[in-house]
Parts: structure tokens; sequence; C-alpha cells
């Protein structure tokens, strides 16, 4: 299957669009036509400079507003198609994209409309061309797959078909099975893209929201492979209208559209595959990026939570803390002043070379790290927002290259033994940019094999925020993606893209009794609320206020017992949770709670 993408999809001129499309190693491209009216190109450069860059040009697109109309209006349409066909003649394309009407003058007439699609099918075939007709999901008349098809079929011309867009299709209430009993080779084009649902009106969630697949909502297998089934051999374009994406660095969004392909083709059943996702063991280790302010600061928290220093690298300003399978890395090696921050986590793989080779064919291509000789060689991957991901093996044998300090971890359960019975990591909690948190989320799932559990969006103390939570089926690994919707103007109390480590324990309420670090300051009136929406009795509501511990219920009587301790080094901090009765989600409700708390501990000291 070839692979190809709209210009629409990225940002720039004609030019940014074809060089991204190429280097990201796309087959083909759709011509937008919008793209080549202000591109100072004629169409045959435009032919060359994608020759040159070995792209082929699937379709040219939109023809818009052509059938069922009076005859006058399809007189001067026809007029206007051999000028587009003339254009892309010089292009060298032979598929043009002709969407149903919108214009006030349609006719609602099914016998109408094929009459004239197959006069343009003629002009087509004359010149060498054929049209792929789209149901728009707005359409006057026409707006779903189906209706689009029974005039396709009527028009009985054999240059005359169907483009079928998976969010016209996936996003109208009519059941996409059937696409697979449209007959073989009348399907001329498929166009994909995802989206969330959403309760809006079509065009303007058509126009913004769409997202490559894997990013959304939408069954794209499904609809891809009904389209197969039907025989359609042709490329699998993407065409995305997304306001981020058109504004963002072509190249890097090129390279995400390719990756959400390759993950397509891989639950398809004759799709190229990827190698499999080896099984993750859990996350090995956190790395804080810490300077002279931020670094005593988080040492003393360690010590608080019950954690020992373990472990100095041997070439590095590099410190290892421990408690039982909790390991957290505090590198000093900053260059200037920043606040702290987590640059990288690493992750234990049953495989650590086929994780690997997965990222790499996902375009993610690992970079060893600098070390000295008889070091530990560790690869990493990187993510969108920079972090970098270590794959180690389950042997942790990356812990050689720390010198003993002397001091034992701490492995107990409880308060009465070393350590504050902290067992292993839950969660990382990882702020994104605004700008590429739909990019992140395709990346943890393709490249980490973890799936998308839920994406919550609730009311914090300074704006809507949204979390997006993705977990390996063991639930060993979990991360919690979280954005700020929208942040504008130089007034920005909360802290900027707050990053976290949150630590399991088998008794949250003997672990906070040990801790030796001051007590964050949840709100009495969390706890009276508390007690009213879960129906919670006085003791153990007391029992929760005391040690300022939040609560969450899922739907299937899971619970979750969580705390947090301030922000430390102006950005991160750890929270401690028990899962109760395989309670599968992240306490998002309390996470306004927490950033009130967190902000008034900074504002007062207390």
């Amino acid at each position: 299957m070839r692979r190809s993408i709209a210009t629409v999809c990225v940002s720039g001129t004609l030019d940014d669009k074809i060089t991204a499309a190429a280097a990201a190693g796309f087959d083909g491209i759709e011509i937008f036509e919008n793209d080549l009216v202000v591109s100072p190109w004629s169409p045959a450069e435009v032919r060359s400079r994608c020759a040159d860059l070995g792209l082929t040009i699937e379709l040219y697109q939109p023809f818009r507003d052509f059938e069922a109309v009076p005859e006058d209006l399809l007189k001067a349409n026809l007029e206007r198609a051999q000028r587009k066909f003339d254009v892309m003649a010089a292009l060298g394309v032979d598929t043009m994209l002709v969407c149903s009407s919108v214009h006030p003058a349609a006719i609602d007439d099914d016998d109408l409309a094929a009459a004239q699609l197959s006069a343009l099918g003629d002009l087509a075939r004359d010149n060498g061309m054929r049209v792929a007709y789209e149901a728009l999901a707005w359409g006057r008349h026409v707006s779903t797959w189906d209706h689009s098809w029974r005039i396709v079929r009527r028009a009985g011309h054999p240059a005359v078909g169907l483009c079928l867009d998976s969010f016209h299709v996936l996003s109208r209430e009519v059941d996409p099975a059937g696409i697979a009993d449209i007959t073989p080779g009348k399907i001329f084009f498929v166009q994909l893209a995802d989206a969330p649902h959403l309760r809006m009106d079509v065009l303007q969630w058509s126009r913004h929201h769409r997202l490559f697949p894997g990013q959304g909502a939408f069954d794209l297998p499904g609809f891809t492979r009904l389209a197969l089934a039907a025989g359609y051999d042709g490329p699998l374009s993407l065409e995305v209208f997304n306001d981020v994406f058109r504004q963002s660095d072509p190249s890097r969004t090129a390279v995400d559209a390719m990756r959400s392909l390759i993950t397509l083709e891989h639950a398809l059943p004759a799709g190229r595959r990827l190698p499999d996702t080896p099984e993750l063991a859990g996350v090995s280790f956190t790395e804080f990026a810490v300077d002279a302010h931020s670094g005593p600061e988080l040492r003393a928290a360690l010590r608080g939570l019950g954690f020992a220093h373990t472990g100095q690298h041997r070439t590095k300003p590099v410190e290892l803390w421990e408690q039982r399978d909790c390991r957290i890395v505090l590198n000093s090696a900053v260059a200037r002043p920043q606040a702290a921050a987590i640059t990288a986590f690493a992750v234990a793989s049953a495989d650590p070379s086929r994780s690997l080779r997965r990222a790499e064919a996902l375009l993610a291509p690992a970079h060893p790290n600098v070390r000295e000789p008889g070091e530990a060689e560790l690869a990493a991957i990187t993510a969108p927002d920079g972090t970098s991901i270590f794959v180690t093996d389950p042997g942790d044998h990356w812990r050689n290259d720390f010198l003993p300090t002397g001091a034992v971890p701490p492995a107990g359960t409880g308060a009465g033994a070393a350590g504050a019975g902290l067992q292993a990591v839950d969660h990382l909690g990882l702020a994104q940019p605004f700008d590429h948190f739909d990019e992140a989320g395709l990346f943890y799932h393709s490249v980490l094999g973890l799936d998308h559990l839920s994406t919550q969006e609730y009311a914090a103390p300074f704006g809507l925020m949204r979390s997006r939570a993705l977990t390996n089926p063991g639930r060993t690994v979990r991360l919690a993606l979280t954005v700020a919707l929208l942040r504008r103007g130089d007034w920005a109390p909360a802290v900027a893209d707050p990053q976290h480590v949150a630590f399991t324990t088998g008794d949250i309420f003997a672990t906070a009794a040990s801790l030796t670090l001051p007590r964050l300051p949840v709100p009495a009136n969390y706890y009276a609320d508390l007690a009213a929406r879960f129906g919670l009795d006085d003791e153990f509501v007391q029992a929760l206020e005391q040690h300022g511990i939040l609560y969450d219920r899922d739907s299937s009587g899971g619970s979750l017992l969580h705390l947090y301790t301030a922000v430390l080094g102006g950005r991160v901090f750890f929270e401690i949770v028990e899962r109760r009765a395989a309670y599968d989600r992240f306490g998002e409700a309390n996470a306004p709670v927490r950033m009130a708390a967190q902000r008034h501990r900074r504002l007062t000291g207390s």
C-alpha cells in the first residue's frame, strides 16, 4: 500500500509541505488547491519538484458544488472542470476529488446528480482523468457514504467512482459495514482522518478537530479493512484539518503523520508488520535534572519519603536514591540554573533490542548514552516533549555504573520498618506542550505499546486541563499526560508544566504516618464534600484528613487513596498511591484540589 498525505495536513508553503512529506517517507501527496494557488511555482514545476523528491501526486482537490444544479450552472461547472483538468495534466495527476454540493441552488434529485456526474465523467475520460465523488458530512442533499454510492452506481460511468473519507463516513450515524460490498474498482480513493467524539456542528468538528489515525476515537483499522475488502488497492492517504498541525513545524508533523500510518498498517491483515511490543516489567528509574538550588531540596524530600542515597556514578555527578523498586536518579550536570525536571526515565523490557527495533521502525531511532569504557551501554529514544526514554534489561545491569555509598536501600513495607513502605513506581505524570499532546499519545501507544485508558478534562484553578491515561496490559508502566488547554497572557500563577512520580504503597495510612515531610494543606471543605459525595463514615474521613490523603472511587467500586508533596525545585513533586479493588484511573477529579493546595503552600509556606 502506498502512503500519501494531503498538503492541507501540514503548515507552510507548498515547498515546505512537499519537502516535509518526502523527508518523512511518504510515497505521494494530495495537492490541496489553495496550496497551489498561492505557490510561485507553475503546475509543471510542482510536478518536477515532486518527481525530484520521489513523490507522486495522487489527487487534486477539492472540486466543489458541481452536481444536481440547474442547466446554466452545469455549463459553467463543466467549463470550470476543463480548466482544472488542464492544471491536473500539467501536474501529472489523473484523479480529481469532487465534493457533494453545498450550493444553495443544488436540487435534491439523485437522477439529476447521477446524470451530471456522468457528463463530468465524459469530460474526465476525454482528458485521461477520473473523478472521485465524496459525500461531505454536511452536504446539502448528499451527506452519507451510502447515498454517494447510490448516485455513483446510478451514473454507471467508468471514470466516476467514490472517494471514501473516514471522517465523513464515521462522523455520521450510517453503518459503514456495507462498504465491503461496493463493486470492486469503484472506490477510487481513500482518505484517513481520526477525531475525538464531540457533540458539535459537524463542519466545525471536521475543520478544526481532525487527528491522525490512532490519536482519536474512530475505528480507523475497521474502516480501512472494509475498503480493502471491497478491492481498494490505491494509496492510504491522510487528510487532516487541525488548527495545531497547520501551525506546527511541517517536518515534525509529517513524521507524526507517517508514524500514525505505520501503526495503522500494523493492524491490517495485509499491512507491513512492526516488531511486536515486548513485555515491560516496570519503570527502572526516573532521572531528574537538578541544580545547586533544586538538588538539596529534592534530596531532603527523598529522605523525608524514606529513600536512601545508595550509589554515586563512577564518572558523572549523578546520584542513585532507592527504596525497594523505587529508584530516583539526580543528575547535577546542569549547564545553567533551571527548575528541576524529569529529563529521562527507563523502562525494563523483556527484549530491549526488539523494543529499539520497533522504535526505529516508528521513526524514533535510539541514540546511545555518553559513557566511559566499562559503563553500561544504554540506548534511549526521545519522546515528543524531549524526554529521553532508556530501555533496560530486567536485570538492571545499569546499576553497576554506581559505586555503593554504604547506605542500604530501605526494604520495609510499613511504618515500623526502614523507609516509608514505598514499593514501586505506580505512574509518571508528564505535562506536555500543547502543540504536541496528541503526538505524545500516539508516540507512547505505538512505540511502547501503551493502551489509551481514558481522556479526562477538569476545571483547574487556572484553566481547563486535559489528562490522558496510558498503560501497558500488565499495568507495570503507567503514564498520565497532561496539558493546559489554553494558556494566554503574562499572569500564570500555576506551576508551568508540572511533572511528578507516583509511588505505590500497601498501606497509605502507615506510610503517611512515617513521612517526615510537611503535610500538604488539603482544605477541610474538601473532606466535607468527600463525605457527602461518597457516603463515607466519619472515622474514615477523619483519618484521611489527618494525613492529607485524597480519595476517589470508580464506577466498579474500586478506590484510590493518594497524597502529594509540595512542589519541589520549582516544577516537580511526588505522589503516593494505594489502589484498592482494581481501581484503574489516576484520581483526576482530585487534581484541582492538589493544585490549589500546592499553590497555597508556595504562597504561605504552610
